[in-house]
């Protein structure tokens, strides 16, 4: 369809028809001539708005039709309101019909075209995939097959790999994370393979001094062994005619790059197009582009973006594709596209923009043509900050709730608050604190639930079934409220799980021993797996020839933990939901929050069932998703802390807990942000570098190497040098997250931080961006709530010092009385299924309808219960209402309904697991020869409770919640009649 006759004219008819009173640097960019120009448009200055009306003015000028415009951006939801804009935009302007009569079908006209930049390349491929090669029926990779497919690809190559050390999930991530870089930068493998080749030749006459420089070599062959796998992987990929996202950019950027008519055809088709995010897109995307729009052709290309929003170089966005647009896109004649500018915010008031300028200065410096950001005419004083530097990690979250709560009281709308944090560590607490407060609260994002603790120990035990090998995990287990593993046993453990490994040292061993070894094929590198020392409490009844000194209770622990954990196994190979509700059984997790009446339990459960939903969504994208390619998921969102999901807050009003890269792109009358300590936020460690991981691509090869620091002197000081420049990038990486995050509210700023964290020994303090905040109050611009005074250079953590809070035993005691109130619900419970009432005579019988058969149940009682109320074994009935226990991972907390309120290892201490006042054990060590001293199954013991010194006995102080009282009766074991919990 061709251009229509025009029906604007004018720019003020524009302003009238839109009723947007556009100020004039905005109205530069809308009615711009159709040519390659980039608008560099700051936090808040309406470059959606300003796109929309751009695509009105040029249809209405008749320059094109609407049909023949295109706009790109990344995410589904910016793309559906871009396209809204438009349309609403074009119909308010009487360009379009927006509602037709059928009979004039020509009436309502065409519509700009509005997708992803992923969605383009795909349906580019679709039309043109065959020029290259690709075959049309090629089927895109969702994220569950390419975490399938990759487990598959590692299950079966043949190896060895002696420099992979990693476990599977990881090893998958890291497969994936080559892979992507490779497509990304368009490098070829055998590109690499020649790099690291040369390298490690380099290297091999090159004096290594230290530690740093030996990891370079051993990084260089990781790659090389990894890289074999990606050439597998991509193998996989094309006996099964399936790409990933990674291939559908790398190959629309070869289709663009080496067939010049396939551009010809796009700009012909669209005469104008318009890039959303573009200092977010990669190398790939930039060449794609470039190729199909740029290369001199002068067409109409309008980028938009803000390079100091550019928070996603860890997924490969390269901000040097926004300075470098004007010379990627040039005009006919060669010269560079025209830069223009928005920097009036209308988000934000005044004084938050004035931190926010000042943050961003070095910023401003570093990219061509940024400008800052100025308030609204009569916004100027508006927007207020209030800031607080407490003494411990504690107050702060204190802090945090009371405020947080005091302006929900006041009338703010919880829905128009957000808790943005740096990272997802502390989001289980702040959640806590917000429902003690009976404020609502949401976590957002799939990197969020994986902090939870209920989430948390769901995982845990995955991670336990999936690898032996998985301490750490099963760890978090053994220490939890259900199995409650002391600190001596725990131990113990530990050193049968050494002694299984290697019983003597290599040295000791004549030759003999040593050939027989090689020729069984014992492999001398196998990890320590307490889960391999849990199952000789099965196999042997506990007995080995170390003959440890265990507690006849853990004895019965162990083995029933490993019983259970062979039981799981078994259904590893069954569809992941059905191996997820089979732990969910075993271990009552939901049971247990099910039983509890309080708010906090009631959000977990919300938790844990959206966390299912995304294991669900995972699942259904491939039926045949197994248990690890789940966890490598999950390994992956939860290092790169945004995750691999697009989740956004949700409708609800409620209080937004999520991370600081997820809030791009959003807005909150009210924006809290804790933890703004030093080394928190900003962050100082260094990002994962090439020289040390196999995973990473080198910077040389990258399309972006310019801007990265450039390969390093084989010396002690060359890579000093090399890791101090990365530590640079770093810290402007982390100032682009800092203005992003400081630049989403619109009227009040929240923020604090804390001298002291809750296990650290160093203090920590106010990092730069607190400072600043400071400053920025002090100047009265804000209000300083509280600023702590600096502790004294010899100064303790409050929390690890003496007189602390009251230090708590290990395992964690129990209330009697809630134990004893559990159990007789429990009994009752049992007894009701045990026996189904029969109708009371007064009662009038149920009438079933008239063609159906009053069903009997005489046929088909319930099991009798067996020797002290133990039910039949052939009971039908699940698991958690036989009596299954409840996993919950919790330390003593003041309130006994939230077993997670302090996590049992947050009171450990370096020397002996265990925190007692001066940080060292008792000298006659009472407390952990027996562990379970005191507990209502133990029955009498002589030394009363597992108490630390200067706390009373549990039974005199029942302050903590037995999380399987509410279950039916422990069951009574042979050995000595003690009760196992969830047994």
């Amino acid at each position: 369809m061709s251009a229509r006759p025009p029906v604007l004219t004018d720019p003020e008819q524009l302003k009238e028809l839109l009723g947007i009173p556009f100020t004039p640097e905005q109205m530069a960019c809308v009615t711009a001539p159709p040519a390659p120009q980039v608008v560099v448009a700051g936090a808040g200055s309406g470059k959606t708005t300003v796109m929309a009306a751009r695509v009105v003015w040029l249809v209405g000028t008749g320059a094109v039709a609407p049909e023949q415009v295109l706009g790109l951006t990344f995410t589904n939801k910016a793309a559906g309101e871009l396209a809204e804009r438009v349309r609403k935009a074009l119909a308010r302007a009487g360009i379009t019909d927006p509602d037709p009569s059928p009979a004039d079908p020509d009436a309502a006209g065409g519509e700009p075209r509005i997708s992803t930049y992923h969605a383009f390349a795909g349906q580019l491929l679709k039309d043109h995939g065959l020029r290259i090669g690709l075959e049309p029926g090629s089927r895109l990779l969702a994220d569950a097959t390419r975490f399938q497919l990759a487990a598959k690809v590692l299950r079966e190559a043949p190896g060895p790999y002696p420099s992979l050390t990693k476990s599977l999930p990881d090893l998958v991530g890291d497969l994936l994370a080559l892979d992507a870089e490779l497509s990304e930068h368009l490098v070829e493998p055998a590109g690499l393979r020649a790099h690291d080749t040369a390298l490690l030749d380099t290297l091999a006459g090159t004096k290594l001094t230290n530690e740093d420089l030996r990891k370079v070599p051993e990084a260089a062959r990781g790659r090389l062994e990894l890289l074999e796998l990606v050439s597998r992987y991509r193998a996989a990929k094309r006996t099964r005619d399936l790409f990933d996202f990674s291939d559908q950019i790398a190959l629309s950027a070869q289709l663009a790059t080496t067939r010049p008519e396939v551009g010809a055809l796009l700009r012909e088709e669209f005469r104008v197009v318009l890039l959303d995010e573009y200092q977010d897109t990669s190398v790939a995307q930039r060449l794609l582009l470039s190729g199909l729009f740029g290369a001199g052709t002068g067409h109409a290309v309008t980028a938009v973006g803000d390079p100091c929003q550019a928070i996603y170089g860890w997924r490969g966005a390269s901000v040097a594709n926004l300075d470098d647009f004007p010379e990627h896109f040039p005009h006919a004649d060669g010269s560079p596209a025209t830069r223009l500018s928005l920097s009036e915010n209308r988000r934000s008031g005044g004084r938050l923009l004035d931190l926010a300028n000042g943050l961003a200065a070095p910023l401003r410096e570093m990219h061509e043509g940024v400008e800052a950001l100025r308030a609204a005419p009569g916004e100027e004083q508006a927007g207020f900050v209030r800031c607080a530097l407490l003494p411990t990690h504690a107050e702060e979250l204190e802090w945090l709730g009371d405020s947080v709560a005091h302006l929900v009281r006041t009338g703010t709308e919880p829905g128009e608050i957000a808790v943005l944090c740096r990272s997802a560590g502390d989001f289980a607490q702040i959640q806590a604190v917000l429902v003690a407060r009976d404020v609502p609260v949401e976590v957002v994002g799939l990197s969020g639930l994986l902090h939870l603790p209920e989430v948390a120990d769901l995982v845990a035990v995955c991670e336990v079934l999936q690898d032996p090998g998985a301490n750490a995990a099963l760890v978090r287990l053994l220490i939890g409220p259900r199995w409650r593993i002391g600190a001596r046993d725990l131990a113990l453990l530990g050193r049968r799980a050494r002694l299984l490994v290697d019983r003597a040292p290599s040295s000791a061993r004549d030759a003999d021993e040593r050939l027989a070894a090689a020729v069984e094929g014992v492999d001398p590198a196998e990890i320590i797996s307490l889960a391999d020392a849990l199952e000789t409490f099965l196999d042997g009844a506990g007995q080995a020839p170390d003959d440890l000194p265990f507690s006849a209770e853990a004895r019965v622990r162990f083995a029933h933990l490993a019983q259970e954990l062979r039981d799981l196994r078994r259904s590893l190979a069954d569809p992941l939901m059905d191996v997820l509700h089979r732990v969910l059984a075993a271990t009552g997790l939901d049971v247990e929050l099910s039983a509890s009446p309080h708010a906090l339990a009631a959000r977990r459960r919300e938790t844990l069932s959206n966390f299912m939903d995304v294991a669900a969504g995972f699942a259904a994208l491939d039926g045949e998703a197994t248990l690890l390619a789940f966890l490598a998921f999950l390994r992956t969102a939860a290092q790169y802390e945004k995750g691999l999901d697009h989740a956004l807050p949700g409708g609800e009003n409620t209080v937004k807990v999520l991370t600081a890269h997820k809030s791009k792109g959003l807005e909150w009358d009210v924006v809290v942000v804790p933890d703004l300590c030093a080394g928190s936020f900003p962050k100082e460690k260094a990002p994962e570098a090439w020289t040390s991981y196999a995973k990473v691509l080198p910077y040389a090869l990258r399309g972006d190497a310019p801007t990265l620091p450039g390969d390093p002197a084989w010396t002690s000081a060359g890579l000093k040098s090399f890791k101090a420049a990365l530590k640079s990038h770093k810290e402007t990486e982390e100032l682009r997250l800092g203005y992003v995050t400081f630049t989403r509210p619109r009227s009040l700023l929240l923020a604090s931080g804390h001298w002291w964290g809750p296990t650290q020994k160093k203090r920590r303090g106010p990092s730069a961006f607190l400072t600043a905040l400071y400053e920025h109050c002090a100047a009265g611009f804000g209000e300083i709530e509280f600023w702590a005074e600096e502790p004294d250079p010899k100064a303790e953590n409050p929390s690890l010092a003496d007189d602390s809070a009251p230090d708590h035993s290990w395992p964690l005691p129990l209330d009697p009385a809630s134990l004893a109130l559990r159990r007789a619900a429990a009994a009752l419970v049992e007894s009701h299924l045990a026996t189904p009432p029969s109708p009371s005579p007064e009662e009038d019988p149920y009438l079933w309808p008239p063609h159906c058969e009053d069903p009997s149940y005489d046929d088909e009682p319930w099991p009798a219960a067996g020797p002290a109320g133990d039910p039949s074994p052939d009971d039908p009935r699940p698991a958690g209402a036989r009596g299954a226990g409840a996993v919950l991972t919790g330390p003593a907390a003041p309130d006994p309904d939230d077993p997670w309120a302090v996590e049992p290892w947050t009171v450990l201490g370096p020397a002996h697991g265990v925190r007692t006042p001066g940080g060292k054990a008792p000298a006659e060590e009472p407390d952990f020869d027996d562990p379970w001293a005191g507990e209502p199954w133990a029955g009498p013991r002589p030394t009363g409770g597992a108490a630390v010194p200067g706390r009373k006995a549990p039974a005199e102080e029942p302050d903590f919640d037995d999380p399987w009282a509410a279950g039916p009766h422990p069951r009574r074991l042979a050995t000595g009649g003690a009760a196992v919990p969830g047994r």
